[in-house]
């Protein structure tokens, strides 16, 4: 690290390690954490392998922070969702939306989120952060269907993961098979009328299943 490099003001600072992210994300995401090369990062972001370790401290340190950004992302937008008003059939749409927007939005998550299990969730296990930012989520959940069950439309049998794995599920697919799904059955997956019926359907399966019997 230069002493130009270290005296960067904290606001550069912090656009420098956001821009580094942004094309490590990219990166990481087409040629998963074997094939990225920090050279190509530092290229495209014309910076230098020394400011990245600087940042970082290593291709591992770099890795880690997109995926911990990654994941924090789709957490903190369920954070920010006020469905506290909201009849419990729709604050549940409500929440599958989000997800499902979110997922579409954030193709390089899902691909980091496969490059991940194909290494045994080794580097997610060491993010104490984004296990502690996953209860949450489950708690959401848990909150919306124990004011579905009290109302009487939602069955009380269906655990909150359960209903957090279907939603994922769904959107997963949406975006990791839309080129071999929409090639085998003719079809554009992320055209927006067909995303706003992926949409809806979601909604639909997940409420429908909830429903009390």
């Amino acid at each position: 690290m230069t002493q130009q490099e270290a005296a960067l003001p904290a606001r550069d600072a912090e656009r420098t390690r956001r821009d580094l992210l942004d094309v490590a994300t990219e990166v990481f995401a087409q040629d998963g954490f074997a094939g990225a090369r920090v050279d190509e990062i530092a290229r495209r972001t014309r910076t230098t392998k020394r400011m990245i370790y600087y940042y970082f401290g290593s291709k591992d340190g770099l890795y880690s922070a997109v995926l911990e950004r990654a994941y924090l992302g789709i957490r903190q937008a369920e954070q920010r969702l006020d469905v506290g008003d909201l009849a419990p059939q729709e604050a549940m749409r409500r929440l599958a939306a989000l997800t499902f927007d979110h997922h579409v939005a954030h193709e390089a998550f899902i691909r980091l989120v496969a490059i991940e299990n194909i290494h045994h969730g080794e580097f997610v296990k060491r993010l104490e952060s984004v296990r502690t930012a996953s209860a949450p989520a489950r708690d959401l959940v848990a909150e919306i269907l124990a004011r579905g069950e009290a109302a009487g439309v939602f069955r009380g049998d269906v655990d909150a993961l359960d209903v957090h794995m279907l939603i994922s599920a769904f959107c997963v697919f949406q975006v990791a098979n839309k080129h071999t799904f929409g090639h085998l059955f003719d079809v554009d997956l992320a055209a927006p009328d067909r995303l706003e019926r992926s949409r809806r359907v979601l909604g639909d399966v997940v409420v429908g299943w909830l429903a009390a019997r």
